[in-house]
């Protein structure tokens, strides 16, 4: 009986088995691209077209922020050297800063908008400053990566805007990443900052990860029509850490979906994990030589109800590919292994942004102050405004208060009259003479200088009317 039992679980293995080693060629175009791999020992847990080639688009960033932190660490500059915004930096299309040519900004804070807005002027501005143009960076971040291991990846321009050379694979991402933890662990604040705050604006990582998903830690969001929405995602619960790579969702819930299963099936402990087959390392996956897949119309097409964006709140059913549920409710139907109960990805409430600024680095408290004086800038427009309606609302008392008096004039004249017609009603005359000397009250009579003409005027005579 144990035996029977043995045989059919092993079938069972095989069959999963050779249905997970089949989706390492299915098709990228309707399946996407992914992969799960531990941090430390880049070993692969999962892989869904992984070496195929693809789009980047903002996950670029990540390569970006290598070769600046690189520079860094070179001592070719530091966090507190300040580039200058260039005209070709303005030029770069949404999502950006939009800081005026000549602006100055540090390499911190260029690093963080970056990060966390995903903004593209930013990154212009860091591969300008670093390399002296966009295309000498570009060659930095190719040679980088192909250093790294990363063979099937080549870099065109440093943010991920559309560009027919701008390519990667999701094998290849992982390997940036794994990269990053372990050449940068000092630095890791850049990747799992959750918010930032520019004066009184405050932008939120577009990773929905963050703050969300228990243990998530990092690192970058990406988007453009033909990659489709695409997530570098790691996470650590107790000593292990993990990263997945989603590329080609159809919307940026979807990824975050995608993202949180793979981690939470690498963090779960599946019974019969030893009958799949390994997957060796990371960088040990061959690569696939082919065009990278373009998703614009199943991505943007016409279908669709609104345009697609990066920073979409996408939680519909309708636009989610596959999503049936709203993403929150979707999410919290997956159970994590912390205390029972808890949900796999919920809101861990307000976050405490990270204050960003242009000009030279600022002590704390500069920084402090600073925002007094956004708290401070605030109030007085709010004083501004309700001194500009004072004048109304005084306005609209004063004719309040005139319309009030002029009614409550108009009720005493109004007794007034009432009281003498009462007080005329009840005199009673006690004889002639009193009512002479003293009229009842409301007939006195006026004093006529013609008072005795009109005494002695005689009625004209009537006359007969004739009828002829």
């Amino acid at each position: 009986m144990h035996h029977l039992q043995f045989l059919r679980a092993l079938t069972l293995g095989i069959a999963l088995g050779s249905l997970f080693a089949s989706t390492l060629t299915a098709t990228p175009a309707q399946a996407g691209a992914s992969i799960l791999v531990e941090a430390d020992s880049g070993k692969v847990l999962r892989a869904e077209n992984a070496t195929y080639p693809w789009y980047p688009a903002s996950v670029t960033k990540l390569m970006t922020m290598y070769v600046t932190l690189q520079a860094v660490k070179q001592g070719r500059i530091t966090l507190d050297t300040l580039f200058t915004v260039s005209r070709n930096a303005l030029a770069q299309a949404p999502t950006k800063m939009g800081f005026a040519v000549g602006t100055q900004v540090t390499v911190d804070n260029a690093l963080k908008m970056m990060m966390v807005k995903s903004a593209n002027d930013m990154a212009v501005l860091l591969a300008e400053g670093v390399d002296g143009s966009i295309e000498n960076f570009a060659d930095d971040m190719t040679r980088t990566a192909h250093r790294l291991g990363m063979t099937e990846s080549n870099f065109v321009n440093p943010n991920g805007l559309p560009a027919d050379g701008q390519i990667t694979s999701a094998r290849d991402l992982a390997i940036l990443a794994r990269a990053l933890i372990h050449d940068f662990a000092e630095y890791n604040y850049y990747w799992h900052i959750p918010a930032i705050k520019f004066g009184r604006r405050v932008v939120r990582n577009y990773n929905k990860l963050l703050g969300r998903y228990p243990g998530a830690d990092g690192m970058k969001t990406g988007f453009i029509c033909a990659s489709g929405f695409n997530l570098v995602a790691t996470a650590t619960r107790g000593n292990k850490q993990l990263i997945a790579v989603v590329l080609g969702a159809p919307s940026s819930a979807a990824r975050a979906v995608k993202a949180a299963e793979l981690l939470e099936g690498g963090f779960t402990q599946n019974p019969l994990s030893w009958l799949t087959p390994a997957l060796g390392s990371v960088d040990k996956l061959e690569p696939i030589n082919a065009d990278p897949p373009n998703l614009h119309d199943e991505v943007c097409g016409r279908h669709r109800k609104r345009l697609a964006a990066e920073d979409e709140e996408d939680e519909s059913g309708g636009e989610s590919g596959g999503v049936d549920t709203p993403f929150s409710a979707l999410l919290s139907s997956l159970r994590a292994p912390t205390p029972k109960g808890a949900a796999l990805l919920s809101d861990f409430g307000a976050v405490t942004p990270t204050v960003v600024y242009t000009g030279p680095t600022r002590t704390a408290a500069q920084l402090a102050n600073l925002a007094s004086e956004a708290v401070s800038h605030h109030k007085k427009r709010r004083s501004a405004k309700t001194a500009a309606v004072k004048p109304a609302d005084e306005k609209d008392t004063s004719e309040k208060a005139h319309h009030e008096k002029g009614a409550e004039e108009k009720a005493k004249a109004g007794k007034a009259a009432t009281d003498k017609k009462a007080d005329a009603h009840s005199w009673t005359p006690t004889s002639p003479s009193a009512l002479a000397a003293s009229p009842p009250p409301g007939l006195e009579t006026k004093p006529d200088a013609d008072a005795s003409k009109k005494r002695h005027k005689t009625k004209p005579p009537i006359r007969p009317t004739v009828t002829q």
